[in-house]
């Protein structure tokens, strides 16, 4: 009888000991995976974080080199307003109506830099007085600028023959349009004013080519 109780208590310990390890080795899986989820979700977070510096460095770039990029091709003024580019003169300074028109024959047509720098004809009428336009001298066939020919009353570019009118209509080929028009005004200061011309040509009744 003593030597089956003494079977029985090693028999117990035995099971006892047999799971003990068990328990120890769930409780480090617990811990384990606890410290995984806890390094995972902190990864997330720097992801997220350095996620949002690159969107907003990249934004920041693009904005600070689009920006300048659009603003130089959006023309200075529009329409026929009083805002516009002042005609400036072969030195670079602005031209003001009253002494110009002083200096200028009746009929005239003289060269001024104009909307994006191109070379802009000024005409004084007859009565002294400015037109309401100004002419662009960029030959519309290869680019040449077009002098203007007070003895044969025509704009005559020397590149390929072309001819345009007085209000810059095509004469004579191989240009295929008339010279671009720009509004011109006078401002309250009295300086001369180019802004684009976005109505209808009235030279040909249609919408202008440089739209």
């Amino acid at each position: 009888m003593k030597l089956v109780s003494l079977l029985f208590a090693l028999a117990s310990v035995g099971s006892a000991t047999a799971f003990a390890p068990a328990k120890i080795a769930s409780r480090s899986m617990v811990s384990t995976n606890m410290a995984a989820s806890e390094e995972f979700y902190i990864d997330e977070e720097r992801r997220f974080l350095m996620n949002l510096i690159l969107v907003g460095s990249a934004t920041l770039t693009i904005g600070a080199i689009g920006v300048p990029y659009i603003a130089f091709f959006v023309p200075p003024g529009s329409g026929g307003g009083s805002g516009g580019t002042p005609a400036k003169d072969a030195l670079g300074n602005d031209i003001f109506a009253q002494a110009y028109l002083q200096s200028k024959p009746a009929n005239d047509r003289s060269l001024a830099q104009g909307l994006k720098g191109d070379a802009t004809y000024l005409i004084v009428k007859e009565d002294k007085t400015l037109e309401k336009y100004g002419l662009n001298a960029v030959c519309t066939h290869l680019g040449c600028v077009v002098p203007w020919s007070p003895a044969n009353n025509k704009f005559m570019c020397p590149c390929h023959g072309s001819q345009y009118a007085p209000d810059g209509s095509v004469v004579r080929g191989p240009a295929p349009l008339p010279l671009a028009l720009a509004h011109l005004d006078v401002a309250e200061d009295g300086k001369i004013l180019f802004s684009p011309w976005t109505e209808d040509d009235f030279r040909t009744g249609s919408k202008g080519w440089w739209n």
